[in-house]
């Protein structure tokens, strides 16, 4: 609000009706390492906020005030301000500049990059990451060793074939997963945005582009340019792509996604350079040489300025203007416009990329575009400045949020308008927290009648509610104008975004571990012969001394050296190089499979499972903590309006999921109890309709839109129970229709679609439930909301709107009715309104409408209370006064409001009660409990409130009636405070907190008992992620099976990550849907994304994008164990059979005095890893399953071992090293022994005994040995497998028989025949691969029999075929053995009978799906006090237990269910906390309201009520009952 100083207090109030304060005004954590990162880059930058400026007194312009920093905002260790003063047409002042006149304030490029490489940095970086593998560098030091000959390498070049083929695989796939997001980053930058160009922005340097910038750029444009042609010569003949190819993280052609649109334009802005500037509509920007529009004034000295005032009319040719005094009188906000400023005229809007936009520039958007960087909006093509944007890709919601223009800059309109405007912007630094921005507008305000007038400085705060924040998208407003404050990484989006991480996996990482262990051993049997070498050449004695002519060294040490590094060259295979490529293939391999699973494809959206990150999917086995958003994530984010309470009376019929939760627990066969539900449901649906058509024919119902299943609601407001009722229903749904801030959509038609646009989809809800039934908004005109009420249009004037936000829990409208009467409508939380009724009033009434509340919460449903209160027209303007002199206020703003508002918000009358749904998608709950049942424990962080989260906790089997829910609230925001509630509560765990537990609780995997849960808000969680209270808030989390954190920011989100991944030392996996979920998307160990239609930001940045929450199951508990244990039993027998090979080598060099000589052949040396043993360890890490997928889901528990990692462990390694150790003993001692005593010659008489031909009979043993030892570790012997073994074995015969043919093998020519012609070979080589196998077979069959793991005795049960019905079993989560086996036979034939897939149903006909979880008997836990339980419902066994409870003679199927439930449910919780609980509001006396007089009055239709027995339909009664 801008002000003059010199005005009274009556001038300086806000005539706006209609304010929005901020959604939330969380507080931000302290960035971890990479937003920390990201924050130094910001010029080592912490976030500090200027104080609130007071609203008196003159203000210099260029005047700073102190800083300090908002409770809200970030802060780190430097206290350097960060604030910024953005300058408009205004030179810079001298202390804004540097020496050389630049500015000194230096800001982020609008060009962001999410990918890792350029096409300049990518090979010396990818180098840089390659090399940071350690068996990468120790191989390319044996290369550069080898290049010596000296060493004895017989092939240099050779040996660097196998780490260059494995730099460039590695590089070529990198390349691949980093193009995609280059590509998304391109489509970004370039984007199409209008931007005031041809005028002075003083913030910037000019433009000096460096050599090096100028280098890349042509770069760019080189290989652009070679992909453009690429592209253009593979398009011809191609008629169009691949569901694959367009899944692959591709722009999706969707109404929700404009870069496809974006895309589409590339070509025709690409040469914006040489554009003319273009008009826009409906406000054309002036072209050099265009008259100015036709209303501007002609001022004397300023001929024709392109301004208008309100109330100010141009004078006659030559005279000053003039005050209209007919004119409406209006209260002067001030304007930036400078009618008096001389301009050049040139500043045109014109189509730029988005990259190229500057802090300091004016953009113009239109709608459906989406906004590119922060910006402060100055006007709207909206009549009071609003305009409205969807925040999908910031948190995941689709409801329409309002921004305000500023009032000093409405009438900022043209390209000369911003020429003509002068201003300061006063700002607060880049900072994180979504919900919050502080800043102030400041100029000299110039009288419109007479130049030379002194200015007045004046000043209007800029709120989170005037910022456009890059990523949203503009609805339902033609344009929009402003200037931008932030660009690129100081975007709030990119700043919650942090770093593009580069993520390896567990096992990679414990890898190294293993190859330093193989070090070791390497490098104590290089020195072994180095001084066995170096000791034998200092002998005098023995034969060398005569035979030998010197030696490479010279002398004995200077021997034993040489020996030490040819040793290394000789023993290079015990640090298998080829492992690493051997996993890299693998990998791959399980990417594709991934891929192409056709179970976790979502026709929807045509996407299948995409793994961005191929080198983390055995991660996806050991994950033992999910972190997951709730909208969008979990739920469809579809509020359904279903049930309402109005006048004591409950309408609506409705099964809930939360409803079939509960009765699965409760052992309720939900499918039987289900279609009965549903059967009713459609009944009343039909026969709801027909009477809304008799009562009146609507033309804006449709029935496939009719949620609100409640005939007898239309039968009571046609007058059939009563004029009471009637009228309650009436003034209910009236309120609905008018207390509210949605925007109309009409879709043109007779009549026409009438949709609804809102904040809130709750909102939008009730608002379309009203027009369901016959009270339809039409739209709004001016101040006014037309509503069709019976098929009467009437107008209701809005003279104040006051909004929701998470303090207020409320919302109100003070509406003028047509009778002139002046009505407060107003809806909340049931807390909040029934703390301001109306004191002693309506006694009955608050106690139904509280337990039909409690009881719809019990549903899962979120329920709101509808109040009203008749206002007097004295009181109302005097609160008007008040009200609009807060609106004014600078300093303190929404608490002042929020004061007003209150006082007016009392005395109120209750009208009743509504419950929506939001539902779940589809298996949510099933996909919940399967991940439980497999030990992973799920957490839940969104930013909805407590209440939201609670519900849907119990939806989708987070919560149930088993715990004690932990709402952790700290009121007065004391770390003391927080400490004392943790340590009560760790009490309860005889816990304190202590490292001795928190080593424990890294050591405990198992899932903690059910029994409590928590609940934590934003601002608490702030409080308890103090370093110094950190462990025990984990603690605490730990001893809990679920924890919701409510009303986080996205930051807030990525520490709690932290904090577990870090503090329990597991692997986590964070999965949500939009830009807030990408900070944990990041920093868990596995990223996944949801490709909805909740935006791309969270699939761009996840290293897994599926389309539903539920293919998470399959992608963890079957591809992700598979990939774990193939990869675990992958490298075990990599390391085995490596050392089998070298050390095979190394009891050889004890009879040569360990000179370094090779028992084999060079070429065998070059082909073990590379062919003789390569195809079956691959195969295994590729194909091999123990249990198929269907059992995997089956028996979840089989997932634990992951997360125990007790598939790859350093024993197993060890025992491997042993095993390898052994075989290869055996594999060349063998040998020796045969050839010790005796020598063997071939049939022509040649002797076989010499090195090269020994040596095929250690090599064959070994190869042989080491592919049978794979085949006894693969659990699956198919044909494949088998062929493939068998190849490699015979691959070591084709080999020797090829190469010795001819005579280039040298002293080996004609081994093949002389050996394999040789008895002593076959009997041989049996022998020893017998000896060597025979222990582990020995252990393996051993442990199979008297120890046998889990996935043991589940393939016994397969052999056994008690999984013989998943065969014809086609639900994508299959029951388990234990529910089969107790159903009847018929009951399985059910469960097997393969059917189609689901049509589209009805909402309330939709399936409900088979239980996941064995049924038990009960579901009480006594000592527990939580009484939201979801619906704990399910019908008594006799019928003395069924209540006297208050209905009407009509069937109430729904609500006598219900009722029954909520009449045995323990004492509830919630009682001390703010839920719905009836106990808790028949308790609150009206705390905000004055004391009225009480009455003891009901009125006759609860008195007649009250005395009737409960009645249901013949149908609703179950068996029992009838």
């Amino acid at each position: 609000m801008a002000f003059d100083p010199t005005q009274d207090e009556n001038e300086v109030s806000n005539p706006v009706k209609r304010i929005r304060w901020a959604t939330h005004r969380a507080g931000g954590t302290k960035g971890d390492k990479k937003r920390a990162s990201l924050i130094q880059r910001l010029h080592n930058r912490t976030t500090s906020t200027e104080k609130k400026r007071e609203s008196s007194g003159t203000t210099n312009t260029t005047g700073k005030e102190s800083d300090a920093p908002e409770s809200g905002s970030e802060t780190g260790s430097d206290e350097q301000d960060t604030s910024r003063r953005v300058y408009f047409n205004i030179p810079l002042p001298a202390e804004e500049r540097d020496e050389d006149g630049h500015p000194k304030a230096s800001y982020s490029r609008n060009k962001i990059r999410t990918a890792k490489y350029t096409a300049i940095s990518f090979v010396p970086k990818n180098l840089w990451f390659q090399f940071h593998n350690i068996a990468n560098v120790y191989f390319l030091f044996i290369i550069i060793l080898g290049i010596f000959q000296i060493f004895g390498a017989s092939n240099p070049a050779l040996n660097a074939v196998p780490l260059i083929v494995i730099i460039t695989i590695t590089a070529v796939k990198d390349a691949v997963e980093d193009w995609r997001r280059t590509v998304l980053d391109n489509e970004l930058n370039n984007a199409p945005v209008h931007r005031l160009v041809d005028f002075n922005n003083v913030n910037t340097a000019e433009n000096q582009i460096s050599l090096w910038r100028r280098f890349k750029k042509a770069t760019t444009r080189l290989i652009i340019s070679t992909w453009k042609l690429m592209n253009k010569r593979k398009s011809k003949g191609e008629k169009g792509k691949s569901w694959q190819e367009r899944s692959m993280d591709e722009s999706r052609p969707s109404v929700e996604t404009r870069r496809a649109s974006a895309i589409s334009r590339r070509e025709s802005f690409l040469s914006v350079g040489s554009q003319e500037g273009i008009q826009m509509t409906p406000v054309p920007s002036p072209v050099p040489g265009q008259g100015p529009p036709p209303d501007a004034l002609d001022i004397e000295g300023h001929p024709q300025t392109t301004v208008t005032f309100e109330g100010i009319r141009p004078g006659a040719k030559g005279q000053p203007a003039q005050r209209d005094s007919t004119a409406p009188a209006r209260k002067f906000y001030g304007n930036i416009i400078d009618p008096f400023k001389t301009t050049p005229d040139t500043a045109r809007f014109k189509k730029d990329y988005w990259k190229n936009v500057q802090v300091g520039d004016f953009v113009r958007l239109y709608n459906d575009e989406e906004i590119p960087a922060d910006v402060v909006v100055l006007s709207t093509s909206e009549a009071d400045g609003a305009c409205y944007v969807e925040t999908k890709n910031l948190d995941g919601e689709t409801n329409l949020k309002v921004r305000q223009a500023l009032h000093c800059s409405e009438n900022v309109r043209h390209a000369r308008h911003c020429e003509k405007s002068s201003f300061v912007i006063e700002s607060e630094g880049p900072h994180s927290n979504l919900y919050s921005y502080s800043a102030v507008i400041r100029w000299a305000q110039r009288d419109p009648r007479d130049p030379d007038l002194p200015t007045t400085d004046m000043a209007e705060p800029i709120t989170i509610n005037n910022l456009l924040l890059r990523g949203c998208n503009l609805r339902n407003t033609e344009w929009a104008l402003g200037v931008v404050v932030f660009t690129g990484d100081e975007t709030k989006i990119m700043i919650n975004s942090g770093i593009t991480p580069s993520k390896r996996a567990k096992i990679s990482k414990d890898l190294n571990w293993n190859v330093v262990y193989n070090f070791i051993i390497l490098f104590f049997m290089c020195l072994i012969s180095g001084i066995v070498q170096g000791v034998f050449w200092a002998k005098d004695d023995t034969s060398h001394a005569l035979f030998e002519y010197g030696s490479y060294g010279g002398s004995p040490p200077l021997d034993g050296f040489i020996t030490f590094w040819a040793g290394v060259i000789l023993f290079q295979n015990l640090v298998p190089i080829s492992l690493y490529i051997t996993l890299e293939i693998i990998r791959t391999l399980q990417a594709v499979f991934i891929y192409s699973d056709v179970h976790m494809y979502y026709e929807k959206i045509d996407y299948p499972c995409t793994p961005k990150s191929w080198n983390i999917s055995d991660d996806v086995g050991q994950i033992e903590y999910i972190f997951s958003d709730k909208t969008g994530t979990l739920t469809q984010n579809v509020m359904e309006f279903k049930k309402a309470t109005v006048n004591g009376v409950p309408y609506g019929e409705a099964y809930t999921e939360a409803q079939a939760g509960m009765q699965r627990r409760q052992g309720i066969n939900v499918e039987e109890e289900g279609a009965r539900a549903r059967e009713q449901i459609a009944r009343d649906r039909v026969r709801m309709i027909e009477s809304i058509r008799q009562m009146h024919n609507n033309p804006y119902l449709r029935d496939e839109d009719l949620t609100f299943v409640a005939p007898d609601y239309i039968a009571d407001l046609t007058g059939e129970s009563g004029e009471e009722q009637r009228q309650a229903n009436e003034r209910f749904m009236l309120a609905l229709a008018l207390c509210h801030t949605v925007i109309t959509e009409r879709t043109p038609g007779d009549p026409p679609r009438i949709e609804f646009k809102a904040q809130s989809p709750d909102e939008a809800a009730l608002v379309a439930t009203a027009r369901d039934v016959g009270f339809t908004v039409l739209g709004r005109s001016g101040e006014d909301i037309n509503l069709n009420v019976m098929g009467k249009e009437s107008s209701y004037r809005v003279l104040n709107t006051l909004e929701f936000n998470s303090t207020r829990k409320r919302m109100s409208a003070i509406i003028r009715m047509p009778n002139g009467k002046l009505m407060l409508f107003c809806k909340g939380a049931d807390s909040i309104i029934y703390s301001r009724l109306k004191s002693g009033m309506q006694p009955e009434l608050r106690r139904s409408t509280a337990e039909h509340l409690e009881m719809f919460a019990r549903e899962g449903l979120r329920t709101l209370c509808i109040a009203e209160r008749e206002l007097d027209e004295e009181e109302y303007q005097e609160w008007n006064r008040r009200h609009d002199i807060a609106a004014g206020a600078v300093a303190n703003r929404e608490e002042k409001l929020e004061e007003v508002a209150d006082s007016i918000e009392r005395e109120l009358m209750l009208l009743g009660g509504t419950a929506i749904e939001d539902r779940l998608q589809d298996g949510v709950p099933d996909a919940i409990s399967l991940l439980g049942k497999a030990g992973i424990k799920l957490w839940v962080l969104t930013g909805d409130k407590v209440e939201t989260a609670i519900n849907i906790g119990f939806s989708c089997n987070l919560l149930d009636n088993d715990m004690d829910l932990i709402v952790f609230k700290i009121e007065d925001e004391s770390l003391a405070t927080a400490e004392a509630e943790l340590d009560k509560h760790l009490a309860t765990f005889n816990m304190t907190g202590s490292d001795e537990e928190l080593k424990a609780a890294q050591d405990n995997h198992e899932p903690p008992d059910p029994t409590h849960a928590i609940i934590i808000d934003g601002d608490s969680l702030k409080l308890v992620l103090n370093d110094s209270i950190k462990q025990k808030f984990l603690l605490l989390c730990k001893q809990c099976r679920s924890v919701l954190c409510c009303r986080v920011s996205p930051s807030q989100k990525a520490a709690v990550v932290h904090m577990v991944k870090t503090g329990l030392d597991c692997l986590t996996l964070a999965i949500g849907d939009g830009a807030n979920d990408v900070a944990m998307i990041q920093e868990a160990h596995v990223g996944v994304g949801i490709a909805g239609e909740e935006g791309r930001q969270a699939v761009m940045s996840s290293d897994y994008a599926i389309g539903q929450f539920r293919f998470l199951t399959r992608l963890c508990l079957v591809h992700g164990r598979w990939s774990y244990r193939r990869l675990a039993e992958t490298i075990a027998n990599f390391f085995y059979k490596n050392l089998v090979w070298t050390f095979s080598l190394f009891w050889y060099q004890i009879y040569e005095n360990y000179d370094c000589s090779y028992i084999f052949d060079y070429t065998y040396i070059i082909l073990f890893n590379l062919a003789f043993t390569s195809l079956p360890v691959i195969l295994m890490g590729v194909l091999d399953q123990d249990v198929d997928d269907k059992v995997s889901l089956a028996v979840p528990q089989l997932y634990r071992r992951g997360i125990e990692r007790k598939e790859w462990t350093q024993p197993k390694f060890w025992m491997y090293m042993a095993d390898g150790f052994y075989q290869s003993i055996v594999t060349f001692f063998m040998v020796y022994l045969l050839f010790s005593p005796a020598t063997f010659n071939s049939s022509n008489g040649l002797g076989i005994d010499d090195t090269k031909r020994m040596g095929v009979y250690v090599a064959t043993i070994a190869v042989l040995s080491a592919n049978f030892y794979i085949l006894f570790n693969t659990y699956r012997w198919d044909w494949l497998m088998l062929l493939i073994v068998a190849i490699s074995c015979l691959l070591t015969w084709f080999w020797t028989g090829v190469w010795t043919s001819g005579t280039g093998s040298a002293a080996f020519y004609k081994a093949a025949p002389q050996v394999y012609g040789s008895l002593s070979f076959w009997a041989v080589l049996l022998l020893a691969v017998v000896i060597c196998l025979l222990p582990r077979f020995v252990v393996k069959a051993t442990q199979k029999i008297y120890f046998p793991y889990d996935v043991d005795i589940i393939r016994e049960q397969v052999r056994q075929g008690k999984f013989d019905y998943l065969k014809e079993n086609d639900d994508f989560i299959p029951p388990p053995p234990e529910k089969v086996a107790s159903m009847s036979s018929s009951d399985v034939s059910k469960l097997n009978k393969k059917t189609p897939e689901a049509p589209v149903v009805e909402d309330d006909m939709r399936p409900i799906y088979p239980p996941s979880v064995a049924p038990t008997s009960t579901t009480h836990n006594p000592r527990s006090q939580n009484g939201s339980n979801s619906t704990d419902y399910t019908y008594r066994r006799s019928l003395d237990t069924i209540p006297n409870r208050i209905s009407l003679d009509r069937p109430r199927p729904s609500f006598d269910r219900a009722r029954v439930s909520m009449d045995r449910v323990r004492p509830s919780f919630e009682q001390s906390n703010e839920f719905t609980s009836a106990a808790l509001l028949t308790r609150i006396e009206s705390s905000q309201s004055q004391t009225g007089q009480r009455t003891g009055q009901l009125s006759r239709l609860r008195h007649a009520l009250s005395s009737r027995r409960p009645t249901s339909s013949k149908d609703e009664d179950p068996e029992h009952l009838k």
